[in-house]
């Protein structure tokens, strides 16, 4: 190199310190992904019909009275002797018919609204565990404070678009646990709530700490979802009451649904891919349309988590050959439907490890080449579910973030054709110094949230740490800078107001 090009250079690299920071927006993905199809069309068309005609002629068991009520208004048929409904074809045609095809949920403010439609792509963390995990504390059975946390590390991550049902706070009394929970969602973050369909007491209040802090009118807040809850059916061919419940009040008041049969393969569904995915489409169907019958038009979501169980131990498995293939069928299900819908990533490693790592990303993997819409349980569940761990939810958003760049389409303008670069640089160069990176390189590639590139000299001399340890230190952070949404003071004395009022006077019980 001559003395002029690194004079040259040398005067250049100020003006690569003044590039603008890389900005990333993450809140809006469209996938960008090819649909994989499992099955021939013919085959998923088989899939529906079969899933038809066992409503149709076996039937579903329908615990909840008000629920047999409404299907029987329908036409379906009932035995209260059994608590059986048969429902026919047409009845479930006619409820698809109102279930809506873009569902918007609002979040605390505009920029969190979530669009959820086919071809959309979001993604919640873990959800519903009764432990949490980091390498400092150990595992333990969840807390309030684990809670607050795990909500906090939510509202961090843009490419969490949504919440999950995060960890439940044991040490919450369960009358009490919904104002705990709602809460902490509604001053920590400020996207849609989670909700539990845990009985209409409770249900109806949540509502209300919703509807008033974010200042809305019933007619408001009924006439877009500002929450959402997860209706699991109990497999095989059962509804219980406080699902059923469930999916009668979030319908009656406007607020979103995502219907998720849990079909283990071997377990509580047939071992086959075929026959799991038949009955889960049953259940789904038959939900959807008790959900449709309480209100035409409410906001509900497709779902499905399947997958298949160790038949040497019965404990279920994630991650595996046949829950990627089930995603796969469902995606091809919901598309048969036209309707937006919810898969789900996971693992059953006992630890942050390759393993739980494999299961995790090859889930995920299911998901995005199915179309999926919303991917639960993308970031920190281990344990089947019975574990969030925060190092696992940190090294899962690297993930993530890496998905959502993937997203964003690349360009390939003439000025991404390097052409003066190219001219500029000569045989045997190198375009560290040129002005094609110099105006690019602070912005042009992904910062990585945990992954180390340094050599292996480096990565000793900065502490030999593995990404699961150097996880520690970033949610650390993450809640030592406590970066929460403004709050009205108003509107937050009044919530805590409500609480101690509900609070003094028992709180609601989960029942129905």
């Amino acid at each position: 190199m001559s003395d002029d090009t690194r004079q040259r250079r040398r005067k250049r690299a100020p003006r690569g310190t003044e590039a603008h920071q890389r900005q990333v927006n993450y809140t809006e993905l469209r996938s960008p992904f090819p649909i994989m199809k499992a099955f021939s069309d013919d085959r998923i068309e088989a899939i529906h019909e079969a899933a038809l005609t066992l409503l149709e002629t076996v039937g579903i068991k329908v615990l909840l009275p008000e629920a047999r009520q409404i299907l029987r208004a329908a036409g379906a048929l009932v035995d209260e002797n059994s608590q059986m409904v048969q429902i026919g074809r047409e009845i479930v045609r006619a409820a698809l018919a109102t279930a809506p095809r873009r569902v918007v949920v609002k979040g605390g403010r505009p920029e969190r609204d979530v669009t959820l439609e086919l071809g959309r792509l979001v993604f919640q963390p873990g959800g519903g565990t009764p432990h949490a995990s980091d390498l400092l504390r150990g595992r333990r059975p969840g807390t309030g404070r684990d809670f607050r946390e795990l909500v906090q590390l939510t509202h961090h991550f843009d490419a969490l678009q949504m919440v999950s049902a995060l960890l439940e706070p044991q040490d919450v009394a369960p009358a009490l646990r919904h104002y705990f929970m709602i809460e902490a969602q509604l001053t920590l973050m400020d996207k849609a709530p989670f909700v539990y369909g845990r009985g209409s007491p409770q249900v109806r209040e949540s509502f209300e700490m919703i509807r008033d802090f974010r200042d809305l009118s019933d007619e408001a807040f009924a006439e877009h979802p500002h929450s959402y809850t997860v209706i699991n059916t109990n497999s095989p061919r059962q509804i219980d009451i406080p699902m059923a419940q469930g999916l009668i009040d979030f319908a009656r008041h406007g607020q979103m649904v995502i219907v998720t049969p849990f079909t283990l393969m071997g377990a509580m569904a047939p071992i086959t891919v075929a026959g799991a995915m038949t009955l889960s489409h049953a259940e789904a169907l038959a939900a959807i349309t008790l959900n449709q019958l309480a209100k035409p038009g409410a906001p509900v979501l497709y779902g499905t988590f399947t997958s298949n169980v160790d038949m040497k131990s019965g404990a279920p498995a994630f991650g595996t050959p046949e829950h990627f293939t089930a995603s796969l069928v469902a995606g091809q299900l919901a598309r048969h439907l036209g309707l937006p819908w919810r898969c789900a990533s996971g693992a059953a490693a006992a630890a942050s490890d390759a393993q739980a790592a494999n299961e995790t990303q090859f889930g995920l993997w299911g998901c995005l080449l199915s179309g999926a819409t919303v991917v639960i349980h993308a970031a920190g569940w281990l344990e089947g579910g019975l574990t969030l761990g925060y190092e696992k939810l940190i090294t899962d958003m690297e993930v993530l973030q890496m998905v959502a760049e993937l997203c964003t389409p690349t360009s390939a303008e003439d000025a991404e054709l390097a052409m003066d670069a190219l001219a500029e640089v000569q045989p045997g160069g190198h375009f560290f110094g040129c002005d094609h990176t110099m105006a690019r390189y602070q912005t042009q590639f992904y910062a990585p949230l945990v992954a180390d590139w340094s050599n292996y000299g480096r990565w000793q001399e900065t502490g030999a740490l593995t990404a699961t340890e150097r996880a520690t230190g970033i949610w650390q952070n993450i809640l030592k800078a406590d970066r929460r949404p403004e709050v009205d003071p108003a509107r937050l004395e009044a919530l805590h107001g409500y609480i101690d009022r509900r609070s003094a006077a028992g709180g609601a019980p989960p029942e129905s």
